[in-house]
């Protein structure tokens, strides 16, 4: 992992010392965390070790457990792929007893497996499925209680597909780029702009900036 994975900069000194001593595992402290992790909501920020450290506490404290809290964690860790976040998370939750100090039924049975099948979709790099059912009407119950509470949520997954292209195309057509992007017309323009990406005017051919990963080198 990378040293901003293991500390990001936006990482306040609480949180480094919460998630690096033996405070992590205090229960006292899961409300300090919950809130960190609604921050990282609200402000499009993203610390995988600190909401590991939520599910853990859980684990260990299952009188704790907020479905909700979980599913925000897991929507965070989507959007990281192809990292190793979404599975670390998934490999902290239990099969749990019904909570019965749960006020409502608990969603987390439901929206797990839909959410799985959305992290399998964009860790196979299979952008335009992964748009048609998040946006298709199954969907509408997730978008409208959670997503949408995800600042830069789908920003954040066109991120991934940006990733990807960048690792393996050297042009592509604007068309294709949409399907990837979840994006058409103008909204596909101005975010093509936002890369920096030449567009060739007479074929709407995307040229993508060289990098490591999409030259090939000959070899002696």
């Amino acid at each position: 992992m990378t040293s901003e994975w293991l500390s990001p900069p936006t990482r306040s000194e609480l949180i480094e010392n919460l998630v690096s001593g033996v405070d992590r595992y205090n229960p006292s402290n899961v409300g300090i965390l919950e809130d960190y992790l609604y921050h990282q909501i609200r402000s499009e920020e993203y610390d995988c070790l600190a909401n590991l450290a939520i599910l853990k506490l859980y684990q260990f404290n299952p009188e704790l457990y907020n479905p909700d809290v979980v599913i925000n964690i897991l929507l965070k860790a989507l959007t990281s792929s192809p990292l190793p976040d979404f599975n670390l998370c998934i490999s902290l939750l239990d099969e749990r007893p019904p909570n019965a100090q749960l006020d409502e039924p608990d969603p987390l049975p439901l929206v797990l497996p839909v959410l799985k099948g959305l992290h399998n979709l964009l860790f196979r790099c299979r952008f335009p499925a992964f748009w048609q059912i998040y946006r298709s009407e199954q969907m509408e119950s997730l978008r409208e209680n959670y997503t949408v509470e995800v600042v830069g949520f789908e920003d954040a997954v066109r991120t991934v597909a940006v990733r990807a292209v960048k690792a393996t195309f050297t042009r592509i057509t604007s068309e294709r780029l949409g399907s990837y992007l979840g994006l058409t017309g103008a909204e596909l323009g101005a975010y093509i702009q936002k890369l920096s990406w030449a567009v060739d005017p007479s074929t709407s051919v995307i040229i993508v900036p060289p990098n490591p990963d999409n030259q090939i080198e000959a070899t002696s």
